[in-house]
């Protein structure tokens, strides 16, 4: 825990003091990269602090309901890398592949009732699941006007998730405290974002959130699973990018 808050402090002052030299810098009056924005396609790196958390339907199940008064999932931070290949579209759009990885812990919260709990005194109260995405996203990138070193844009895209470290196969799940997701994930995303054009590179901070459709739930019979009837995974991600 105290390793994950320095990790959020780091993330947090670290970018500031990085950004608050870049903004300075955007308002010279020496146009950076004037030409930047006519290459047909150019590349960089995103890093990203994400927060995710999972969405979950809490069940029907009447059965389920006589032990277990409902389920909650709070965002849990991680960190996303990618690669950027940009591809101009024209003036004033573009579009974007930004294959990577994503790092990420989320949990399931049980709230089983009071009978429950003193007839089962091993039930676990919380279930964490971490999973390492190898990431295959798309995004169409609509950028505004340029004023002088700093320029607007907005972003829709979608995204394929494949867990490497998924517990799908896993044919103990009842006797661990493990849930067990699918290892495929599709989601569709939103973003804005802010570019800077500094010296030598192009500066970005961009702010996404990416909502999952897949259903990552897998059938198994133990109340941990049949509490919700489906799942899905929501997250936010604080990314900054340098293209070149």
């Amino acid at each position: 825990m105290k390793s994950w808050r320095l990790f959020d402090s780091a993330v947090i002052l670290l970018p500031l003091l990085f950004i608050c030299t870049t903004v300075v810098e955007s308002y010279s009056q020496v146009n950076y990269l004037a030409s930047f924005d006519k290459k047909k396609i150019h590349y960089g790196i995103q890093l990203g602090y994400t927060q995710s958390k999972f969405e979950d339907a809490y069940t029907q199940d009447d059965d389920v309901r006589e032990s277990l008064q409902g389920t909650s999932s709070y965002y849990t931070p991680g960190f996303h890398l990618a690669v950027i290949a940009d591809f101009r579209l024209g003036n004033y759009f573009n579009f974007r592949l930004l294959p990577g990885l994503t790092l990420i812990n989320r949990t399931f919260n049980y709230n089983w009732t009071d009978a429950y709990v003193a007839m089962h005194h091993g039930a676990d109260a919380k279930r964490s699941v971490e999973s390492v995405y190898g990431e295959l996203p798309f995004d169409f990138k609509f950028r505004a006007f340029r004023y002088h070193n700093f320029r607007p844009y907005l972003t829709a895209g979608g995204s394929y998730g494949f867990d490497f470290a998924s517990m799908r196969n896993n044919k103990n799940n009842n006797d661990q405290s493990i849930v067990r997701l699918n290892t495929s994930d599709l989601r569709y995303t939103v973003g804005l974002g802010f570019d800077f054009y500094l010296r030598y590179v192009k500066f970005a901070i961009e702010l996404k959130m990416s909502f999952g459709i897949t259903d990552l739930k897998i059938e198994d019979d133990d109340l941990y699973t049949r509490s919700v009837d489906f799942i899905n995974t929501r997250t936010f991600m604080l990314g900054f990018t340098f293209e070149g």
